[in-house]
């Protein structure tokens, strides 16, 4: 039987093919190549000095595109990119030939947080370019990745607490039993166990210091800055938290954050980032009943935007749920309060303050009715014996403003999971980008997500314009750097010849030294505006 038979690999080869020809046209890869090239990276923080001794160092761009290639084909880990750089022909077109080791490419990731957020912000740039962020309703929402850090290694002040005892309880029976033991052999396994005992005993005492002065109410031994938190169903696990906003038109992210806290203090900061990226004021924002805090909503609506925030189930405040705080109607314009029965509670005006972790107050009046004292339903209503009292706190207002809106148009808050939930989906479930690569903080974290933003927003790109359509634009802004960099390099040329002509020649010489650079600084601004236009 014959077989199709492949080249003997000793075999030499007539006629030389350039790295280019194995390449296809419309490889996604050129794409990539491109879009890097017309960034500019030092702009975005990415260090081009060079250094004067030791080895040069590698071009920032080309760290860049083995990242972005390595995370859209679900390869984050250092050490691979640096195999991938070795045996895949298309990193090897894309480098260059080049191959850093793993340290480089891990140092690259490591050292360039602010500045990767900065390539996530030109993606979305570019899709504001092509009309593809509507910028009128946004969606809002959180998501858990796990962090290098296991629960074991993650401790609270209790959890510290009971490792001590434990270790004390130990040392009793340690102690005990060396004073029953004979001299020898047991006793000197005994004096191990206890030596053994007391330095765990010392390292809880260091964690116990470290948390006191973090003023955190946990701390984690592998990655200090992550955190136990609640991730569904009572089942937690040591993350870090992904805030993220997202566009409704095509379910494009416009923003994200890492951080290691719940969602209640995270709308304010979203939707301000969120406004002065798609710069609309007609702007509504949807978010989960993870969101609904006072302090939240009046950041929100003091600049302008339309929140619908789901509203958390009332607290049980009453014996009985008729009579449930939620039941009592605000009269905004007489100040008062009506409960189930038609008494009416008043305030007398006074602000209360309650203190909160962190230093936070929040101001709140007390509304109340001498009608309690006889009314016949009071033991369903409350158990005090003062009789019911309603607090009412200074963004209680925004809350109920918070309920029209949703009680409004309730269709449209239903959108919300269909559309910030999409990228999740994606990134988590199909991507498998489940929990964070680098671990010894945020900042390090950030540029993980970071990357995988990146590459989700150019991956979603592709998919609505297509390959041909997105490469003639990344050609166009790399022909317009270009050419505003060979202008500035034109005006710095004149500028070296005309001065010295200005200083030792004739008047007219000192006239066009000044005309020739005004002429060259009108062209480079009118073509820094193109450039903008085009790339933003």
């Amino acid at each position: 039987m014959k077989f199709i038979q492949g080249t003997p690999r000793t075999q030499a080869v007539l006629f030389a093919t350039c790295l280019d020809d194995a390449i296809e046209a419309d490889n996604e890869v050129r794409l990539l190549d491109v879009f890097v090239d017309s960034l500019k990276l030092e702009e975005f923080g990415f260090r081009l000095n060079q250094v004067e001794n030791g080895r040069p160092a590698y071009h920032p761009a080309t760290l860049l595109k083995l990242f972005i290639y390595g995370y859209l084909n679900r390869i984050r880990s250092s050490r691979q990119l640096e195999k991938e750089c070795k045996r895949n022909i298309e990193v090897i077109w894309l480098m260059s030939s080049l191959q850093p080791d793993h340290n480089t490419i891990a140092n690259f990731r490591k050292d360039n947080p602010k500045a990767i957020k900065k390539v996530f912000r030109a993606t979305v740039q570019v899709a504001k370019h092509f009309e593809l962020i509507g910028g009128s309703l946004l969606a809002g929402d959180s998501t858990r990745l796990r962090a290098q850090n296991s629960k074991k290694n993650n401790y609270n002040e209790k959890k510290i607490q009971r490792h001590q005892a434990y270790i004390e309880q130990k040392l009793e029976e340690y102690s005990q039993a060396l004073a029953d033991a004979d001299a020898g052999q047991q006793a000197a396994q005994i004096q191990g166990k206890i030596a053994q005992q007391l330095e765990r005993k010392s390292g809880y005492e260091q964690l116990q210091k470290a948390l006191n002065a973090s003023g955190q109410e946990q701390i984690s031994v592998s990655d200090p800055e992550s955190r136990l938190l609640m991730i569904r169903n009572n089942i937690s696990e040591v993350v870090y938290t992904v805030q993220t906003t997202v566009d409704a038109q095509h379910c494009l992210p416009i923003d994200y954050q890492v951080t290691n806290q719940n969602d209640s203090k995270a709308m304010g900061g979203m939707v301000r980032r969120a406004k002065s990226i798609v710069r609309n004021q007609d702007l509504t924002v949807l978010f989960d009943k993870g969101y609904h805090t006072g302090s939240e909503l009046a950041i929100a609506q003091g600049l302008g935007i339309n929140t619908m925030v789901a509203i958390p189930a009332p607290a049980a405040g009453a014996p009985d749920a008729a009579y449930n705080v939620d039941q009592f109607v605000y009269d905004t314009a007489k100040d008062h309060y009506r409960c189930p029965q038609g008494e009416l509670l008043t305030s007398q005006g006074t602000m209360y303050a309650k203190n909160y972790k962190g230093g936070k107050q929040i101001f709140y009046q007390q509304y109340k009715t001498k009608a309690c004292m006889s009314c016949a339903v009071k033991s369903s209503c409350t158990a005090s014996k003062r009789g019911r009292t309603i607090e009412r706190n200074e963004h209680a207002q925004c809350c109920e403003q918070n309920k029209k809106n949703i009680e409004a148009d309730p269709t449209l808050y239903k959108r919300r999971q269909a559309i910030v939930e999409h990228p999740f989906g994606t990134i988590k479930r199909q991507w498998g980008f489940d929990h964070v690569l680098t671990k010894k903080g945020m900042q390090r974290a950030s540029a993980d997500v970071g990357l995988i933003f990146v590459v989700y927003n150019l991956r979603r790109i592709i998919n609505i314009l297509g390959f041909n359509v997105l490469l003639a634009y990344f050609k166009a802004c790399v022909t317009k750097i270009a050419l505003y960099g060979l202008l500035c390099l034109l005006a710095r040329l004149v500028n070296s010849i005309c001065r010295p002509i200005s200083f030792h020649f004739t008047r007219p010489a000192n006239f066009l030294s000044p005309l020739l650079l005004l002429s060259i600084n009108i062209i480079q601004w009118m073509v820094f505006r193109q450039t903008v236009v085009a790339c933003n």
